[in-house]
């Protein structure tokens, strides 16, 4: 029998989300129902409703959840009723051959449910990042779910499910920060304070924050941002470079997805230094850089997909070090809220007020 659940929908491209009845398959071979307990309110999901991932409305938003699950289709082993798990938008496969050469975070044939959800008339949803978990229940493929340590409050570990692996990701796994390292990082928004947070975790010597915001540049300082720059009112790669000796920074990690400040990124890095971009441009971006400057100053550029995490690997051990009071993942809720209350969510983050909202369900 199918489950009926409320879930958060985007009918249209610009328009107002709505609560409404869903309808939640039991799960067939290889697939999970989970009940969720939280989701976070990512900027990804005002991406699909404002029409910037694509246009497959309507869609089921929500992807940032943690909750238990409640039932597994067959063929599913590992994983079973009542276990505490963290959503995640890339199953692997095991087969292809990123995972076949020992590296599944570069998976290339992730997947997800194959079911569809729908809606109470019979209307089939396009969940978010194939997750869809702004409702009381979701379908998700068994790969899907990570087991984590039930002592984790869901509303911060759920955010491991996406914005802040990303961030935190992009910093260690991306960008291999070390001890002793100078670090810059361009956008304090979740994805860039979690880098903050990653690059302090990975012992870094110096971080600065890069940001057009006064407020961000003050909740950046609390992730361990040692300085702070403000970009409209200083050049961020001038400021980089005298705050490192006159070098640059040993890693740049560009987390708004823009051309400019990629291209700031690209020039506050040391010679041989690594340039990590983890923010997400749009289809009509496009990138000019004098060859000669990529060929004369060495090191990486590198683009960071979801952190470059392998959630069975990184989730456990973050929320590991949350429960250590060595990783301070609560300071990224800004609060909490209902299931009804995600279009004010989206106005919040819009204006800069929010790092994370987060539903409880």
């Amino acid at each position: 029998m199918p489950y009926e659940v409320q879930g958060v929908i985007a009918r249209g491209k610009g328009e107002a989300v709505s609560v409404e009845t869903v309808l939640i398959p039991d799960p067939g071979p290889g697939e999970a129902v989970v009940n969720i307990k939280a989701c976070g309110v990512c900027h990804t999901d005002l991406h699909y409703r404002e029409g910037g991932i694509n246009d497959d409305f309507p869609f089921l938003l929500g992807h940032e959840a943690a909750g238990v699950v409640e039932a597994v289709g067959p063929g599913v082993t590992g994983l079973e009723p009542g276990d505490y798990v963290i959503l995640n938008w890339r199953a692997v496969c095991g087969q292809c051959r990123a995972c076949l050469r020992g590296r599944p975070w570069y998976c290339f044939a992730t997947h997800n449910a194959a079911q569809k959800m729908t809606l109470i008339d019979g209307t089939e949803l396009s969940p978010a990042l194939g997750i869809g978990a702004f409702a009381e229940k979701t379908l998700v493929a068994a790969g899907q779910c990570t087991r984590v340590q039930v002592e984790a409050p869901a509303e911060v570990a759920g955010l491991l499910g996406c914005g802040v692996m990303a961030g935190i990701g992009a910093a260690i796994n991306t960008g291999g920060v070390t001890r002793g390292d100078t670090v810059a990082v361009i956008g304090c928004g979740g994805v860039g304070d979690a880098a903050i947070l990653g690059s302090s975790l990975a012992g870094a010597s110096k971080i600065i924050a890069v940001d057009v915001d006064d407020r961000k540049l003050e909740w950046a300082r609390g992730f361990g941002a040692t300085h702070t720059v403000n970009s409209r009112s200083a050049d961020p790669v001038e400021a980089i470079r005298e705050l490192t000796g006159g070098f640059g920074a040993d890693v740049v990690i560009e987390a708004v997805g823009r051309v400019e400040t990629y291209k700031q990124a690209f020039y506050a890095r040391d010679l041989a230094g690594t340039v990590v971009l983890v923010g997400v441009p749009t289809p009509e971006m496009t990138l000019d850089l004098p060859l000669l400057d990529v060929f004369g100053r060495g090191g990486s550029l590198k683009s960071s997909w979801y952190g470059d995490c392998l959630p069975s690997r990184d989730f456990p051990m973050l929320i590991d070090l949350f429960l250590q009071n060595r990783l301070p993942l609560d300071k990224f809720v800004s609060e909490t809220i209902a299931l009804d209350s995600v279009e004010e969510a989206f106005a919040k983050m819009h204006r800069g007020e929010v790092l994370r909202s987060v539903v409880l369900l």
